[in-house]
Parts: C-alpha cells; structure tokens; sequence
C-alpha cells in the first residue's frame, strides 16, 4: 500500500462513511475462496467430505460473481477499499465490466473442473490437497480480476503460482517433477520482471492505484520513463501467457499434471496474463502501447502460426492442445495490438470463449484417454463407433477451436479480422485466417484418426471414474460445450458485454468515478 506523503491531511483520508452493502459484493469471491479453502484444508483427514463441499463451494462462487456481474452490468464500475483509507493510499478492489465477466467465466470453468475432479482425482490426491488447492488457485484467479492495485495484481499473481505449483506436481511422478520445473522458472522470471516494472512505476507515480495511474500518466509522460515500464509489462505478462518467443514452456507443462490440472491452468492461468496486459497496456498506458503496437502485432502473429503449426504436429493430445491455447493467445493479442473497439472487444470476447473452450477441450481429452486407452493418435482410433454422442460433443468443440460457425470461436476471429483489415494490417488478418486454417487441419488430422478410422490394436482403457460416476465427467463436459455452441448460435448478448467492457477500458472515466467519486486526490 503506498504511504501517504506528509502534505496530505491522513484524517481527511479515512472513510467515516458506511460502505454501500453492494460494494461488499467487489471482495466476496476472493473471501470466499480463502474462507472455503481453509475449511477444506482442516478437513484434510476427509476426503469425501472435502470433495462434497468443494462443489457447492464452487457452484455458490460462481452464483457470487454472477450477483456481482450483474449489479457491475446495471450500475457500473464499483469499488471496495480496505482498511477504511480512501484511495490511493488504501488497497481498492475496482471491479468494472471486464473484471467482471472475467470473474464469472473463470467460475463456470472452475466449477465444471471440480465436477470432473469427482472422478479424475482420487483419495489419495485428495488427502495430498487438490481442493484446497484449487480454491487457491480460485482466490488467485478472482482476485487478479478483481483488484484495482498493481501491486496487488502481483500478489494474486503470486497466490495463483504456488497453489499452480501444489497442483501441477500432485502424485509427484517424474514426468510432473519436470513440466514443473520448466513451468515454475519462467513463470517466477515474468513474476520478477513484472515486479520490477511496480517498483519503476512507484517511483515514477507515487501511488499504485491503477484508477490514480490511469489519471497521472498524461501529465507524467514527458519525464517518466512509461516506455521502459510498458516494455517490461509486455514481455513479463507475454512470458504468462504463453506469448512467443518465451511460449515454449507451456507444452513443456501442460501436458505432466491430472488432466483436470491441465483443463484448469488452460482455461485460467493464460488468462489471467492476457487479462493483465490488457488491463495495463490498454487502460493504464494506452500512448505506449500504440507506440509498441507493432511489436505486439508481429508477436501476436508469430504466436498464431506457431501455435497453430505445433498443433499440426504433435502426436500427443494434449501436447496437441497445448499449441492451440498459444494460437489462441495470438488472437488475443492481435487485440491488443489493434487497440480501438473492435480490436479491444475481439480480444475480450476471444478470452471469454478460449476460457469455456480449453477447459472442455482438455476434458474431452480425458474422456478420449479413458475410452482409447491413451493419449497418442497413434493407438487411437474407432471412437465414433464407440459413442456416437461423445463424438458429437467432441466436433462441436474441435469446430469451435477452428472459428469455425456457428461455434463461440467464429465471432471474435470475424471482429479480429475486420479490425485489422479496417485498419490497413492486411498480413495480422492473413495470419488470423491462417492460423485458423492450419488449426481446422489439425484438428481434422485428430478426428480422423481417432475418432474415423477403425481402432488399430485393441485398446486398454483408463480406470479415470469408478462405476457408475459416468455423469461426472458427462455433465461438466456437457455444460461447457452446451456454453461454446449457445454463445456461437446466439451471440449478441455476449458481444454487447464485450462492446461495453472494451469501452469501459478506453476511456475509464466511469472506472476512475468509481475510486475518485469527488475527484482525484492531490
């Protein structure tokens, strides 16, 4: 928390005000993950009981963000601050449209994950703490989204990490031991640069109130050095998430831990770095990142056709869908670089979907294990045969990751393309198209072999539920791809949200109304 300087009057700095009861809605989430975490890790002796409390857990957080969705949606920006110090010298939650929609997502995909784990995780993961870890992971996640202090991002950052860490080595095999290793030494060099550019940014602003460094950063342009600190945010939030060149280690990894491990950290944790970079390079330092954009467009194209040429390539599927989060991180950058509405609200809405999607991919992933025997494309084949319906789930999802219609993937890459063609980048947009293609090649190349053609040797299934839990890997996988062809059908509502969110960013008046009510504090 930044110290208040001696000319201010620190009396006139504390609320005496009561806090709106909505306004409580801003912390909720991130107080129940914490609360509900520790319950679980008392409970550490009860494995069974920690599972059937770990999901109405997760089901009432994402109950919590859809209340705060919606009182954001209808009333704007809203702000929490801790401790009773109004900002900037007090720690503020700010939760806008963005943060917001982020938040829900990020809960709908945690609570179909915790569903699955019913059958993917046994007791003895359990007991090795795989609930309490993923509400963990869940107070990282939300209070990144959340919060409204820089230094904070990097705290939530920090939360996320070690209980990705606790969750990504759980049964402690050999090949876990290395995908983690690999995952923790560029994640901790991006968590190191990233709180280098805080420290830079302190001393430049005197405060880390984003809503405070959004309204100094015109007046501090000609002497600090914002340019320096928009680099280090660049290549700090591209190393988490996955971002070529430094997108190397995310194949490396993704692929080691439980199969609901991997569905979680690709649906969130890229994320969560897409979400910062937006955050601060479109609301915070919008001048540097006009002046970076064509680094981030030609990173963002880079990160779409290698992406898209790994998927190509890899014979293991996970590794397989491994290389489409980075070609779908690509698309989001490619918004970033844009800037603009169209740019912005394609990199929002893409978000929203790759959440939904790289979840249910890896899912479907593990389904395709237990009923092939394995994950290699080599030995797989004749699942069609096996269940029409999971075949039928499975090329919703494989069509929706191509932005293919009438899926979710279809949309954003269509505002993605029009926003670079609308703006002269004719070769961004030749990229996203091929990117695309090469991805609905791949993904071709998969269904045929294991699903079209007949089963090569005689398969071994996976023991990955016991009998009888078939709706507990059926209903989480279900519901998400039920989400990814809804939004692709009927769309309009989703774009509205990613419009408004988009606005919201480029011009954070409302944003900073919401901190500074009466004004900005001297």
């Amino acid at each position: 928390m930044a110290a208040p300087t001696s000319t201010v009057d620190l009396s006139a700095a504390l609320i005496t005000a009561p806090v709106p009861i909505g306004h409580w809605l801003a912390i909720l989430p991130v107080a129940h993950c914490i609360t509900l975490g520790a319950v679980l890790l008392m409970l550490r002796a009860y494995p069974r009981l920690q599972a059937w409390l770990a999901i109405p857990g997760l089901a009432a957080l994402a109950l919590i963000d859809a209340a705060l969705l919606a009182k954001v949606a209808a009333d704007g920006p809203l702000t929490m601050v801790m401790g009773r110090w109004l900002p900037p010298f007090g720690i503020a939650f700010t939760v806008d449209l963005f943060g917001a929609l982020m938040a829900f997502t990020a809960a709908l995909a945690a609570l179909a994950g915790g569903i699955y784990a019913l059958a993917d995780i046994g007791e003895s993961g359990r007991r090795y703490g795989f609930f309490p870890l993923l509400m963990l992971l869940m107070a990282g996640v939300t209070g990144a989204f959340l919060t409204g202090d820089i230094f904070n991002l990097y705290v939530w950052f920090e939360v996320l990490l070690i209980s990705s860490f606790g969750l990504i080595i759980l049964g402690s095999e050999r090949e876990q031991i290395d995908g983690a290793l690999k995952y923790a030494v560029l994640n901790l060099i991006a968590t190191t640069l990233f709180l280098v550019g805080v420290g830079i940014l302190y001393a430049a602003f005197g405060t880390l109130n984003m809503a405070d460094i959004a309204a100094k950063a015109g007046d501090l342009r000609g002497t600090a050095p914002l340019m320096t600190l928009a680099s280090l945010f660049l290549l700090a939030f591209g190393m988490k998430a996955a971002a070529f060149p430094v997108n190397f280690w995310l194949p490396a990894a993704y692929h080691t831990p439980r199969i609901v491990v991997s569905a979680l950290f690709a649906g969130l944790l890229t994320k969560v770095g897409i979400y910062a970079l937006i955050r601060v390079m479109v609301m915070l330092l919008p001048m540097e990142r006009q002046e970076l954009s064509l680094v981030i467009t030609l990173a963002a194209a880079a990160t779409i056709v290698v992406g898209a040429l790994g998927a190509l390539a890899e014979n293991d599927i996970r590794r397989l869908f491994g290389y489409v989060v980075i070609s779908g991180i690509g698309n989001m950058l490619a918004g970033v670089a844009l800037g603009g509405l169209g740019g912005i609200s394609g990199a929002v809405f893409y978000a929203l979907h790759s959440m939904v999607l790289m979840t249910a991919l890896y899912l479907a992933a593990g389904e395709i294990a237990r009923r092939g025997g394995g994950f290699s494309l080599s030995a797989l084949g004749g699942l069609y045969r096996q269940s029409g319906g999971f075949t039928a789930l499975s090329l919703a999802l494989f069509l929706a990751a191509c932005g293919l219609p009438p899926f979710s993937g279809f949309w954003p890459k269509v505002i993605l393309v029009k926003a670079s063609l609308d703006l002269g980048v004719w070769w961004l947009a030749a990229s996203i198209l091929l990117g695309g293609f090469l991805t609905t090649i791949a993904f071709g190349r998969l269904f045929l072999l294991a699903y079209w053609r007949p089963t090569p040797i005689a398969p071994t299934p996976i023991a990955l539920r016991p009998p009888g839990a078939r709706w507990r890997t059926g209903l989480p996988l279900a519901a998400l791809t039920a989400l990814v062809v809804g939004f692709g059908i009927l769309p309009e509502q989703l774009l509205a949200l990613s419009q408004s969110a988009a606005a919201g960013l480029a011009d954070p008046q409302a944003y900073l109304h919401s901190v500074f009510p009466e004004g900005r504090a001297p």
